[in-house]
Protein backbone atom coordinates (compact mmCIF):
# COMPACT_ATOMS: atom_id res chain seq x y z
CA UNK A 1 0.00 0.00 0.00
CA UNK A 2 2.68 2.29 0.68
CA UNK A 3 4.84 2.18 -2.17
CA UNK A 4 1.00 2.23 -4.12
CA UNK A 5 0.86 5.41 -2.43
CA UNK A 6 4.61 6.84 -3.39
CA UNK A 7 3.97 5.45 -7.23
CA UNK A 8 0.65 7.55 -7.39
CA UNK A 9 2.53 11.09 -5.13
CA UNK A 10 5.04 10.65 -8.35
CA UNK A 11 2.68 10.61 -11.05
CA UNK A 12 0.54 13.44 -9.27
CA UNK A 13 3.71 15.63 -9.48
CA UNK A 14 4.79 14.19 -12.83
CA UNK A 15 1.68 15.17 -14.16
CA UNK A 16 1.40 18.69 -12.79
CA UNK A 17 5.41 19.48 -14.12
CA UNK A 18 4.16 18.20 -17.37
CA UNK A 19 1.20 20.67 -16.93
CA UNK A 20 2.56 23.58 -15.57
CA UNK A 21 5.93 23.04 -18.03
CA UNK A 22 4.76 22.31 -21.56
CA UNK A 23 1.22 23.76 -20.24
CA UNK A 24 -2.28 22.91 -21.03
CA UNK A 25 -4.64 25.30 -22.74
CA UNK A 26 -5.41 28.13 -19.88
CA UNK A 27 -8.47 29.92 -19.52
CA UNK A 28 -9.07 31.39 -21.70
CA UNK A 29 -6.54 30.17 -24.21
CA UNK A 30 -5.82 33.16 -26.26
CA UNK A 31 -6.16 37.09 -26.07
CA UNK A 32 -9.29 38.14 -28.16
CA UNK A 33 -8.17 41.86 -30.33
CA UNK A 34 -10.70 44.01 -30.82
CA UNK A 35 -11.33 47.78 -31.03
CA UNK A 36 -11.32 49.63 -28.11
CA UNK A 37 -14.66 50.60 -26.46
CA UNK A 38 -16.49 53.26 -28.59
CA UNK A 39 -16.84 56.97 -26.96
CA UNK A 40 -20.62 56.47 -27.09
CA UNK A 41 -23.30 53.76 -26.75
CA UNK A 42 -26.02 53.43 -28.76
CA UNK A 43 -29.38 51.24 -28.44
CA UNK A 44 -28.69 47.91 -29.17
CA UNK A 45 -29.63 46.89 -32.67
CA UNK A 46 -28.58 42.66 -32.77
CA UNK A 47 -26.80 40.83 -29.87
CA UNK A 48 -24.18 38.45 -31.67
CA UNK A 49 -23.79 34.71 -29.89
CA UNK A 50 -20.68 32.63 -30.85
CA UNK A 51 -22.16 29.67 -31.67
CA UNK A 52 -20.31 28.17 -28.20
CA UNK A 53 -22.34 30.36 -26.50
CA UNK A 54 -25.26 29.36 -28.48
CA UNK A 55 -24.21 25.51 -27.87
CA UNK A 56 -24.00 25.61 -24.02
CA UNK A 57 -27.10 27.49 -23.79
CA UNK A 58 -29.17 25.04 -25.71
CA UNK A 59 -26.95 22.17 -24.13
CA UNK A 60 -27.08 22.95 -20.42
CA UNK A 61 -31.24 24.02 -20.62
CA UNK A 62 -31.56 20.97 -21.58
CA UNK A 63 -29.54 19.01 -18.99
CA UNK A 64 -31.47 21.21 -16.35
CA UNK A 65 -34.85 19.79 -17.70
CA UNK A 66 -33.75 16.05 -17.56
CA UNK A 67 -32.90 16.74 -13.66
CA UNK A 68 -35.21 16.51 -10.62
CA UNK A 69 -35.77 19.63 -10.17
CA UNK A 70 -36.47 20.18 -14.10
CA UNK A 71 -38.83 22.99 -13.90
CA UNK A 72 -36.92 25.75 -11.28
CA UNK A 73 -35.73 28.08 -13.07
CA UNK A 74 -31.96 28.34 -13.97
CA UNK A 75 -29.78 30.77 -15.82
CA UNK A 76 -26.50 32.31 -16.85
CA UNK A 77 -24.20 35.26 -16.68
CA UNK A 78 -23.68 37.04 -19.90
CA UNK A 79 -20.00 38.38 -20.68
CA UNK A 80 -18.42 39.70 -23.53
CA UNK A 81 -17.77 42.99 -25.78
CA UNK A 82 -20.38 45.87 -25.54
CA UNK A 83 -19.50 48.07 -28.85
CA UNK A 84 -21.51 50.85 -30.11
CA UNK A 85 -24.72 49.40 -31.25
CA UNK A 86 -24.23 45.43 -30.62
CA UNK A 87 -23.52 43.19 -27.87
CA UNK A 88 -21.03 40.08 -28.80
CA UNK A 89 -21.93 37.27 -25.99
CA UNK A 90 -18.64 35.37 -25.38
CA UNK A 91 -19.01 33.63 -22.14
CA UNK A 92 -21.35 32.22 -19.95
CA UNK A 93 -21.04 31.79 -16.40
CA UNK A 94 -23.81 29.19 -14.74
CA UNK A 95 -26.36 30.44 -11.85
CA UNK A 96 -23.98 27.91 -9.98
CA UNK A 97 -24.71 24.84 -7.75
CA UNK A 98 -25.73 26.68 -4.40
CA UNK A 99 -28.40 29.02 -6.18
CA UNK A 100 -31.36 29.65 -4.74
CA UNK A 101 -34.11 28.86 -7.59
CA UNK A 102 -37.47 27.70 -7.47
CA UNK A 103 -40.68 27.63 -9.96
CA UNK A 104 -40.97 31.08 -10.16
CA UNK A 105 -37.60 32.77 -9.53
CA UNK A 106 -33.55 32.18 -9.82
CA UNK A 107 -31.19 34.19 -7.53
CA UNK A 108 -27.82 33.28 -8.84
CA UNK A 109 -24.62 32.74 -6.80
CA UNK A 110 -23.12 36.05 -6.90
CA UNK A 111 -19.71 35.14 -5.76
CA UNK A 112 -18.87 32.19 -8.02
CA UNK A 113 -19.98 34.45 -10.79
CA UNK A 114 -17.53 37.38 -9.87
CA UNK A 115 -14.22 34.74 -9.51
CA UNK A 116 -15.25 33.34 -12.62
CA UNK A 117 -15.66 37.00 -14.25
CA UNK A 118 -12.35 37.43 -12.92
CA UNK A 119 -10.90 34.11 -14.46
CA UNK A 120 -12.25 34.89 -17.61
CA UNK A 121 -11.24 38.21 -18.01
CA UNK A 122 -7.37 37.43 -17.31
CA UNK A 123 -7.14 37.23 -21.28
CA UNK A 124 -8.78 40.63 -21.64
CA UNK A 125 -9.47 43.33 -19.57
CA UNK A 126 -12.49 44.68 -21.50
CA UNK A 127 -14.77 41.82 -21.01
CA UNK A 128 -18.00 43.01 -20.08
CA UNK A 129 -20.73 41.40 -18.05
CA UNK A 130 -24.07 42.15 -20.61
CA UNK A 131 -26.71 41.20 -19.50
CA UNK A 132 -28.67 37.98 -17.60
CA UNK A 133 -30.22 34.86 -19.27
CA UNK A 134 -33.06 33.03 -17.36
CA UNK A 135 -35.57 30.25 -17.70
CA UNK A 136 -39.42 30.01 -17.16
CA UNK A 137 -40.91 26.78 -16.22
CA UNK A 138 -44.26 27.83 -18.48
CA UNK A 139 -44.57 29.20 -21.56
CA UNK A 140 -44.38 32.93 -20.48
CA UNK A 141 -41.16 33.77 -23.38
CA UNK A 142 -41.15 37.29 -22.07
CA UNK A 143 -39.67 38.91 -18.54
CA UNK A 144 -41.90 39.06 -15.76
CA UNK A 145 -42.60 42.37 -13.77
CA UNK A 146 -40.60 41.19 -11.48
CA UNK A 147 -37.77 40.23 -13.79
CA UNK A 148 -38.78 44.62 -14.53
CA UNK A 149 -38.28 45.65 -11.22
CA UNK A 150 -34.75 44.33 -10.66
CA UNK A 151 -33.38 44.71 -14.48
CA UNK A 152 -34.22 48.50 -14.71
CA UNK A 153 -32.05 48.97 -11.51
CA UNK A 154 -29.02 46.93 -12.88
CA UNK A 155 -28.83 47.89 -16.00
CA UNK A 156 -27.58 51.63 -14.54
CA UNK A 157 -23.70 49.72 -14.32
CA UNK A 158 -23.77 48.77 -17.34
CA UNK A 159 -21.51 49.96 -20.07
CA UNK A 160 -24.35 51.72 -22.41
CA UNK A 161 -26.61 51.71 -19.61
CA UNK A 162 -28.34 48.88 -21.76
CA UNK A 163 -28.90 44.83 -20.63
CA UNK A 164 -29.09 41.97 -23.25
CA UNK A 165 -31.80 39.32 -21.82
CA UNK A 166 -32.92 36.08 -22.73
CA UNK A 167 -35.64 34.37 -21.58
CA UNK A 168 -35.95 29.91 -22.07
CA UNK A 169 -39.02 28.60 -22.61
CA UNK A 170 -40.04 24.85 -23.44
CA UNK A 171 -42.53 25.38 -25.98
CA UNK A 172 -41.17 25.60 -29.14
CA UNK A 173 -43.03 23.31 -31.82
CA UNK A 174 -40.82 20.74 -32.41
CA UNK A 175 -40.68 20.54 -36.37
CA UNK A 176 -37.00 21.82 -36.90
CA UNK A 177 -35.39 18.51 -36.11
CA UNK A 178 -31.68 18.82 -35.11
CA UNK A 179 -30.89 21.83 -36.82
CA UNK A 180 -31.80 25.40 -34.52
CA UNK A 181 -33.83 27.73 -36.13
CA UNK A 182 -35.30 30.83 -35.70
CA UNK A 183 -38.88 31.83 -36.29
CA UNK A 184 -38.87 35.29 -35.34
CA UNK A 185 -35.45 37.34 -35.43
CA UNK A 186 -35.55 37.27 -31.29
CA UNK A 187 -36.25 33.90 -31.07
CA UNK A 188 -33.85 30.99 -31.41
CA UNK A 189 -34.99 27.08 -31.36
CA UNK A 190 -33.38 23.97 -30.88
CA UNK A 191 -35.87 21.15 -30.29
CA UNK A 192 -38.88 22.13 -27.78
CA UNK A 193 -36.12 24.68 -26.45
CA UNK A 194 -36.84 28.33 -27.04
CA UNK A 195 -34.65 31.41 -25.90
CA UNK A 196 -36.35 34.79 -26.81
CA UNK A 197 -34.00 37.61 -26.81
CA UNK A 198 -34.22 41.31 -25.09
CA UNK A 199 -32.71 44.03 -24.18
CA UNK A 200 -33.90 46.81 -21.73
CA UNK A 201 -32.59 50.38 -21.14
CA UNK A 202 -32.18 52.91 -18.33
CA UNK A 203 -35.00 54.71 -18.07
CA UNK A 204 -37.16 52.49 -20.57
CA UNK A 205 -40.57 51.75 -19.64
CA UNK A 206 -40.49 48.06 -20.96
CA UNK A 207 -37.81 45.01 -22.28
CA UNK A 208 -37.44 45.69 -26.48
CA UNK A 209 -37.24 42.23 -28.61
CA UNK A 210 -33.82 42.34 -30.05
CA UNK A 211 -32.90 40.32 -33.14
CA UNK A 212 -30.16 38.01 -32.48
CA UNK A 213 -27.21 36.71 -34.74
CA UNK A 214 -24.76 33.40 -33.97
CA UNK A 215 -21.18 34.29 -35.08
CA UNK A 216 -18.28 31.85 -35.35
CA UNK A 217 -16.70 31.46 -31.22
CA UNK A 218 -16.20 30.06 -28.29
CA UNK A 219 -17.72 30.54 -24.67
CA UNK A 220 -14.67 31.57 -23.39
CA UNK A 221 -16.19 30.17 -19.92
CA UNK A 222 -16.92 27.25 -21.18
CA UNK A 223 -14.23 25.05 -19.23
CA UNK A 224 -14.83 26.26 -16.08
CA UNK A 225 -18.47 24.10 -15.99
CA UNK A 226 -16.81 21.25 -14.68
CA UNK A 227 -15.00 23.25 -11.63
CA UNK A 228 -17.85 25.03 -10.81
CA UNK A 229 -18.66 23.79 -7.58
CA UNK A 230 -15.35 23.85 -6.70
CA UNK A 231 -14.78 27.59 -7.40
CA UNK A 232 -18.20 28.04 -5.56
CA UNK A 233 -16.77 26.43 -2.58
CA UNK A 234 -13.64 28.42 -2.53
CA UNK A 235 -14.89 31.71 -4.60
CA UNK A 236 -14.73 34.14 -1.77
CA UNK A 237 -11.37 33.59 -0.38
CA UNK A 238 -9.73 33.22 -3.64
CA UNK A 239 -11.10 36.48 -5.01
CA UNK A 240 -9.82 37.96 -1.81
CA UNK A 241 -6.49 36.16 -2.37
CA UNK A 242 -6.69 37.44 -5.69
CA UNK A 243 -7.15 41.01 -4.55
CA UNK A 244 -4.34 40.77 -2.64
CA UNK A 245 -1.68 39.34 -4.96
CA UNK A 246 -1.42 41.48 -7.77
CA UNK A 247 1.00 39.02 -9.97
CA UNK A 248 -1.51 36.14 -9.46
CA UNK A 249 -2.77 34.34 -12.68
CA UNK A 250 -5.54 30.85 -13.35
CA UNK A 251 -5.19 28.15 -15.62
CA UNK A 252 -7.80 24.94 -15.72
CA UNK A 253 -6.76 21.61 -16.11
CA UNK A 254 -8.02 18.53 -16.49
CA UNK A 255 -6.11 15.06 -15.99
CA UNK A 256 -7.14 11.48 -14.70
CA UNK A 257 -8.88 12.98 -11.36
CA UNK A 258 -10.42 15.52 -13.12
CA UNK A 259 -10.66 19.35 -13.67
CA UNK A 260 -8.71 21.74 -11.63
CA UNK A 261 -7.97 25.42 -11.00
CA UNK A 262 -4.22 26.37 -10.72
CA UNK A 263 -3.73 29.41 -9.13
CA UNK A 264 0.32 30.53 -9.38
CA UNK A 265 1.58 33.27 -7.52
CA UNK A 266 5.48 34.46 -8.30
CA UNK A 267 7.89 34.68 -5.55
CA UNK A 268 10.75 37.22 -5.48
CA UNK A 269 13.65 34.61 -7.75
CA UNK A 270 12.35 34.79 -11.86
CA UNK A 271 10.84 31.38 -12.76
CA UNK A 272 10.14 30.64 -8.76
CA UNK A 273 6.48 30.45 -7.75
CA UNK A 274 3.73 28.96 -4.82
CA UNK A 275 1.28 26.93 -6.75
CA UNK A 276 -2.27 25.62 -5.78
CA UNK A 277 -4.63 23.02 -7.23
CA UNK A 278 -7.65 23.33 -6.05
CA UNK A 279 -10.45 20.36 -6.55
CA UNK A 280 -13.81 19.93 -5.12
CA UNK A 281 -13.20 17.76 -3.10
CA UNK A 282 -9.27 18.20 -1.86
CA UNK A 283 -6.53 21.57 -1.92
CA UNK A 284 -3.11 21.05 -2.64
CA UNK A 285 0.11 23.67 -2.23
CA UNK A 286 3.09 23.33 -4.13
CA UNK A 287 6.49 25.56 -4.62
CA UNK A 288 8.59 25.90 -7.80
CA UNK A 289 12.23 26.90 -6.99
CA UNK A 290 15.23 26.53 -9.19
CA UNK A 291 13.00 24.73 -11.72
CA UNK A 292 12.45 22.21 -9.21
CA UNK A 293 8.25 21.17 -7.95
CA UNK A 294 7.86 20.24 -4.50
CA UNK A 295 4.70 19.84 -2.51
CA UNK A 296 4.16 21.31 0.56
CA UNK A 297 1.56 20.66 3.62
CA UNK A 298 0.74 23.92 5.33
CA UNK A 299 -1.34 23.50 8.08
CA UNK A 300 -4.38 24.82 6.93
CA UNK A 301 -8.06 23.65 7.31
CA UNK A 302 -9.14 24.02 3.74
CA UNK A 303 -9.31 27.66 3.42
CA UNK A 304 -6.99 28.81 0.33
CA UNK A 305 -6.04 31.97 1.30
CA UNK A 306 -5.26 30.95 4.88
CA UNK A 307 -2.81 27.97 3.56
CA UNK A 308 -1.43 30.01 1.41
CA UNK A 309 -0.20 32.33 3.72
CA UNK A 310 1.07 30.07 6.08
CA UNK A 311 3.41 28.84 3.68
CA UNK A 312 4.88 32.18 2.36
CA UNK A 313 5.42 32.70 5.99
CA UNK A 314 7.42 29.18 6.26
CA UNK A 315 9.24 30.30 2.98
CA UNK A 316 10.23 33.71 4.51
CA UNK A 317 11.06 32.10 7.47
CA UNK A 318 13.55 29.69 6.08
CA UNK A 319 15.01 32.27 3.87
CA UNK A 320 16.29 32.56 0.24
Amino acid sequence: MLQSLVSWAQQLLGDLRRVWQHGQAPVPAAKIHTSRPPATYEPLRRVLLTDGVARTLFDEFGQHRARDHGLDETGWLLVGHRRADEALVLATLPAGVEYDAGVGHVWFNSSGQALGSRIVRQADKRLAILGVVHTHPGSLRHPSDGDFRGDSQWVRNLRGKEGVFGIGTVDAPADGGCVAWQPQANVQCLGSLRFSWYTLRQDDAQYRPVPVEITIGPDLALPLHPLWPALEAHAERIDRLYRQQARMTFEVISDDWGPGLVLTMPLAAPGDAVRVLVRRKEVRYYVVRGGELFEAHPPEDGHVDRGVYLLLAELAARGP
